[in-house]
């Protein structure tokens, strides 16, 4: 909902299907107890006796409404890969965003926000034109100095390479670098951005109807091996590699 006032001016322009909410860690049974008293079960994953096993291996769980049809997914951290964004958390700093009808949100503030948005997109490489578009949407609003400083702040915050492929794909479908082109020029220049933007790119485009991922074989593939670019190194590899591995075992 927050994105949507920040990108559109309205809740009411932006598809989602979900609702957002991050908790600390060491109260994820106390906010599943607070959805299970309203009513909401949990879906992903499919046995409560999981959740924090599930958890301690990905960054959130699925829970529904059945009589409002609403969907909560459940944050205990914003990556699924711990090193990733790992200054970004329950306890950083939030700014309120106006959803409507007087009502305040507390959301992240506008460099957290850039970064963590970046790197959700990149989790799944960028598989769904809703999530660019979004962030298209939020980037057009900033000028080119602005865009500057959440790019280098980004890089602070440990979102590696994953703002790099979201410009630069935003900046194919929507042209939201043209007025920054030095930063264009930075981010072309890094064969591993072009190789994570060109792979983005090839999830949403040359299909007549999109498809999701997981309904074609090995249809996963290019959004795991993506993930071994985001941030360079040794380690954040190995570290990546026992990451997938835990999540198909579990």
């Amino acid at each position: 909902m927050t994105v949507g006032a920040l990108a559109y001016g309205s809740v009411a322009l932006k598809s989602a299907v979900d609702v957002d909410v991050l908790v600390a860690p060491d109260e994820l049974r106390q906010a599943a107890e607070l959805l299970e008293a309203r009513g909401y079960r949990l879906l992903i994953p499919d046995s409560p006796r999981a959740l924090e096993s599930w958890h301690r291996v990905r960054k959130e769980s699925v829970w529904l409404q059945s009589k409002s049809g609403v969907q909560i997914d459940l944050h205990t951290r914003f990556a699924d890969n711990r090193t990733m964004i790992p200054g970004i958390g329950i306890r950083s700093a939030v700014r309120r965003v106006d959803v409507g009808n007087g009502v305040h949100l507390p959301t992240l503030n506008a460099a957290d926000n850039f970064a963590y948005l970046a790197v959700h997109g990149a989790s799944s490489a960028w598989f769904r034109l809703k999530w660019i578009s979004d962030f298209a949407a939020l980037v057009a609003w900033t000028s080119a100095e602005q865009l500057d400083q959440l790019y280098r702040r980004s890089l602070d915050l440990g979102a590696g390479r994953a703002p790099a492929q979201a410009l630069l794909l935003a900046d194919r479908l929507f042209g939201t670098l043209e007025r920054n082109a030095p930063l264009r020029g930075r981010l072309l220049g890094d064969p591993a951005n072009l190789r994570l933007y060109r792979a983005a790119l090839k999830q949403l485009a040359g299909r007549t109807e999109p498809v999701e991922p997981t309904s074609r074989p090995l249809g996963t593939l290019r959004i795991h091996w993506t993930q071994f670019l985001l941030i360079p190194g040794a380690r954040f590899k190995a570290l990546e590699l026992l990451r997938q591995i835990r999540s198909t075992l579990s």
